[in-house]
């Protein structure tokens, strides 16, 4: 049974939650004796991976994808994903559809958003960190966002982040327009992307 667990985990890229590995086979019992023998690594409640496998490059981004799958990397974290911004966050944003339950977790801290239907389905990409499938917003929409709610990222911060998109190659206005749009800030975006044009 213990080497058809480890065979499970490595068809799943070596990471599990909890939930999944009890649908494909695995017992609690199992999960916790693979744990105290070593075989397995708890990286968060309710979230197992494989010990032999190479560190993970940005553990914060893809434990909370393993725990919550349907929500979307965005803000700070976003910017950061995209390098387009000096800041470190301390904490993971995330993006939840406006009539979901806010996630929450111990570790790593994480910062829930409420996004529109349109807003919550608009820019999302889909990238493997560490083979795990995670969700971010691409560099125009998380612009947009961050321009929407540049109260709680602050101004300096989106300025800086519309600083370095415009310095890259694959600048693009009629997408940062197309996002401004879907997210209602085309009118306090237009007067920043005029002055950096």
């Amino acid at each position: 049974m213990k080497t058809r667990s480890k065979q499970i985990f490595r068809q799943h890229s070596g990471q599990l939650r909890m939930s999944e590995a009890i649908k494909k086979g695995i017992s609690r019992y199992m999960l916790y004796k693979l744990r105290d023998e070593g075989i397995i690594e708890q990286i968060s409640r309710g979230v197992y991976r494989l010990k032999e496998l190479p560190p993970i490059s940005n553990p914060d981004l893809v434990t909370v994808s393993l725990r919550f799958p349907s929500s979307v990397i965005c803000l700070v974290s976003a910017l950061a994903f995209h390098d387009i911004t000096t800041q470190i966050p301390h904490s993971v944003s995330v993006a939840v559809y406006r009539s979901s339950r806010l996630p929450s977790l111990d570790y790593p801290p994480i910062q829930p958003h409420r996004f529109s239907k349109d807003a919550f389905n608009a820019g999302v990409e889909n990238h493997r960190i560490d083979e795990v499938p995670v969700k971010i917003y691409n560099m125009e929409k998380t612009l947009a966002d961050c321009f929407k709610f540049r109260n709680k990222v602050g101004m300096d911060v989106v300025l800086e982040a519309l600083k370095l998109y415009k310095a890259r190659k694959n600048f693009s206005l009629n997408k940062l327009i197309k996002y401004a749009k879907i997210c209602r800030v085309k009118n306090v975006m237009l007067p920043y992307l005029e002055s950096i044009i």
